[in-house]
């Protein structure tokens, strides 16, 4: 007998990888944090042994789910400016508020918010840009929850930073702190185009080189930004990003709603991953992210949920629907984005976004054990007849029942391990009372 650290045995095992395949009645076993076989039940008791052994009866095992970018912070200014397109939203409600809120403390708190709530939906590790990314990188550590952490960068003053030297300073240090970290890892994320000056932009290429690391930004979010990029620099942002050296395999380009035949055949051929945010992008009525041009060209795409302030949740199991029935919608073509498709753009598409698909995104020998068991035991449920079919247009992420980070168990039976769900809700409350009376006071001041 072959010992490892756990077995995990389902009644379906959707490893992503290959494509489409739905195994029944097979095990993981998982070893130092790392899935070291996939094989049918009965083989597993047979080969292996463990002091671990889960039974999932009910469920389908599947990766973990990859937020492919989010303001996790923000999760404590969920609901606090509605109904407004982007620019009011940002420049009259978020960037006022953020002025007035924005700590230390209040980053851990809205990042333990965050990930408490990702974990027990299933979502495994996310792509984050953020103020303070330094204490965000202490908050994932402590929750176990894997993350890439973004150098944030912009060009006007904040209360983490006064002028783009100092965004840089302070990003390259947290990229010093996480360096050979098992769940963190940091990248670049320069706000957008429209935030970050050429000479700002050229230093972070090299230091992505110097690094190694990816880039994260938001870039096409509206056609307000393009018409804007080309009254100010005469080309569209993506021209100028490709003029600044950014058009390549380590740029994760963020909503990318507005594009050009010609634009989705460059992002193609130089392998940018596009991360896909429908429902902010639905929400502030940004425009429709063309999936089904996208797919068709073969560019990566990947999904996110952005913050809880444009969405206004973290749900990747809603995100991931809404992104399959958009882009049927959107093209008119039902076999567009099908349920194959969409849990592959979840899971194995977030991986490529932070940059880790030799590590996660696919049950595999090899990569390490990120891991989400969805109960498909109740009513609403039932019957079962394609259950790759069920995770994408019928699963809710309350029916997540169990999720592995890195082998280790971070939600067993619906219940986060560990953490003090009753103290989390409190501190969002307390957090919530601020922030109404900030807006009172600069309502009073205007």
């Amino acid at each position: 007998m072959i010992a490892v650290d756990t077995l995990i045995e389902a009644r379906w095992v959707v490893p992503v990888l290959p494509k489409g395949v739905v195994l029944e009645n097979y095990t993981v076993a998982v070893a130092n944090g790392q899935i070291v076989a996939l094989l049918p039940t009965e083989q597993a008791r047979a080969s292996y042994s463990a002091p671990e052994r889960v039974v999932l009866e009910r469920h389908a095992l599947m990766p973990g789910l990859v937020n492919a970018h989010c303001h996790a912070a923000m999760s404590l200014m969920r609901g606090i400016a509605d109904d407004l397109p982007l620019m009011t939203w940002l420049n009259e409600h978020i960037w006022p508020a953020e002025a007035a809120l924005i700590s230390p403390a209040y980053v851990a708190d809205g990042v333990e918010l965050a990930a408490a709530e990702m974990l027990l939906g299933g979502v495994t590790a996310v792509n984050d840009q953020y103020f303070f990314p330094d204490v965000a990188v202490e908050v994932y550590r402590r929750m176990g929850m894997r993350a890439a952490v973004g150098m944030i960068v912009l060009e006007f003053p904040t209360p983490y930073a006064r002028d783009a030297d100092e965004y840089l300073r302070r990003g390259l240090a947290m990229a010093d702190s996480v360096n050979g970290d098992p769940l963190v890892h940091a990248c670049f994320a320069p706000h957008a185009p429209y935030t970050v000056s050429d000479d700002s932009f050229r230093r972070v290429r090299t230091y992505a080189d110097q690094l190694g690391v990816r880039v994260h930004i938001h870039v096409h979010e509206t056609a307000f930004e393009v018409e804007d990029s080309r009254r100010v620099h005469n080309e569209r942002p993506l021209a100028r990003l490709k003029r600044l050296g950014f058009m390549g395999p380590d740029l994760t380009a963020v909503h990318m709603t507005q594009l050009t035949p010609a634009e989705i055949d460059d992002l193609a051929r130089h392998r940018v991953v596009v991360a896909h945010c429908p429902e902010s992008n639905l929400k502030l009525a940004s425009g429709f992210c063309p999936v089904a041009q996208l797919l068709a060209a073969g560019v990566a795409v990947a999904i996110g949920t952005d913050g809880a302030a444009s969405n206004n949740d973290l749900d990747m199991f809603g995100e991931m629907r809404s992104a399959a029935l958009l882009a049927k919608g959107v093209s008119g073509d039902p076999s567009v984005m099908d349920a194959a498709t969409a849990l592959e753009t979840a899971t194995m598409g977030g991986a490529r976004a932070i940059g880790l698909e030799d590590r996660i995104g696919s049950i595999e020998p090899g990569k390490r054990a990120d891991l989400t068991a969805v109960d498909f035991g109740c009513l609403q449920l039932a019957p079962v007849f394609n259950p790759l079919s069920h995770l994408v247009y019928a699963v809710s992420r309350r029916d997540v029942s169990d999720v592995w980070v890195d082998g280790r168990a971070r939600v067993r039976d619906r219940v986060l391990i560990g953490v003090d769900i009753d103290r989390l809700v409190s501190n969002a409350a307390r957090w919530a009372v601020q922030a109404q009376a900030a807006i009172r006071a600069r309502g009073a001041a205007s």
